[in-house]
């Protein structure tokens, strides 16, 4: 099938395999091709399998376990099909983010090895996409599999929202074999542990929430999150070097995604308050030991839980209050457009 986006400052034309490409930094453009041309690499059998409506209920039925899911997955595409893929994964991820998505993937072939079971599987990652792709559509797509759920809405053909976005890894740290000593969400893990080490007396007893870490993120795979219990120490409470540790902790989250995403979620934290911002902690300090951390905003949260598998499985969420699956947006859309069609050009 031949589609045309047409776009300000990018036009791309595909016609058949006769593909023209003008360079665009915007991920909304860029995530329209590229999901294009995913669609066009796929038999009518995979193209009736991945494609749902924008509005139904599959796009808010995320989870981050092994479980039977809706789309086309990774096992059953063609070379050409799966590169395909990967490139639309590509434009939705800055190359961190990517390089996390793919780690994390690999690391199935580990858990196959340590279990023998076929969930445990680098290829039963599935992509679905939400309405039509196209210029000034609406629409949406999900990459996910064991450990990631990647969500993303674009409204109208421009603005994109990134949330629930979720990484976890199983091993943390890989101890044994050729990546030994790998550990893909290490980052969030160390940059947290040295905020609460530099904690004075006071600001660690308001940071400690319990001695007690939970088994998993409080919110778990909620559709809609509201703000948890607003504890722990506040950034107004914190020291210049303090305040800098927990900023960075924010950006190491935000910046999965690609730079105009991250910097517009960045934005919105930063209009809220920042001084609004608090750090709790739950069990151990040392590692090795059972441990949860959330950072709370009055627009979003982070939680991150490493407990389970001997306090070697991490899971981390990052979650917008008002904004998950472009709920924020979409009132906009709605609000400006009361009377036009969810796909329909603008």
């Amino acid at each position: 099938m031949a589609r045309t986006i047409l776009n300000i400052g990018c036009l791309v034309v595909l016609l058949g395999t006769v593909a023209f490409t003008q360079h665009t930094d915007d991920p909304a453009v860029a995530m329209t091709r590229a999901a294009i041309d995913f669609l066009d690499s796929l038999t009518d059998e995979q193209e009736r399998a991945v494609r749902f409506p924008f509005d139904g209920e599959d796009r808010f039925d995320w989870h981050f376990i092994p479980r039977e899911r809706k789309g086309v997955p990774l096992k059953t595409m063609t070379s050409s099909q799966r590169s395909a893929a990967l490139d639309l994964l590509r434009t939705a991820l800055s190359e961190e983010g990517f390089t996390k998505a793919e780690s994390i993937r690999q690391l199935e072939r580990i858990l196959f090895e340590l279990e023998g079971r076929d969930i445990r599987d680098p290829d039963l990652y599935f992509f679905m996409v939400f309405g039509e792709p196209g210029s000034g559509n609406t629409w949406g797509w999900r990459y996910e599999g064991h450990h990631l759920s990647q969500n993303w809405t674009i409204v109208n053909g421009k603005a994109v929202a990134a949330s629930p976005q979720f990484f976890g890894t199983n091993p943390a740290e890989v101890r044994d074999g050729p990546k030994k000593g790998q550990r893909v969400l290490g980052r969030e893990e160390d940059q947290a542990r040295a905020l609460l080490a530099s904690l004075n007396p006071a600001q660690k007893a308001s940071a400690t929430l319990s001695d007690e870490a939970p088994r998993d993120v409080l919110t778990g795979t909620a559709r809609e999150v509201a703000m948890l219990d607003d504890l722990g120490v506040s950034h107004a409470d914190m020291n210049a070097s303090q305040r800098a540790a927990l900023w960075a902790i924010v950006e190491q989250y935000a910046t999965a995604q690609p730079a105009p995403i991250a910097e517009q979620r960045l934005a919105e934290v930063r209009g809220a308050g920042l001084d609004n911002i608090k750090f709790g902690w739950m069990g151990g300090a040392a590692r090795g030991e059972p441990h949860y951390y959330r950072i709370q905003g009055p627009t979003f949260l982070i939680e991150y839980d490493n407990t389970q598998g001997e306090a070697n499985h991490v899971h981390s969420v990052w979650r917008d209050f008002r904004g998950d699956f472009g709920r924020d947006l979409l009132a906009a859309h709605y609000e400006q457009y009361a009377h036009g069609a969810v796909n329909a050009d603008e």
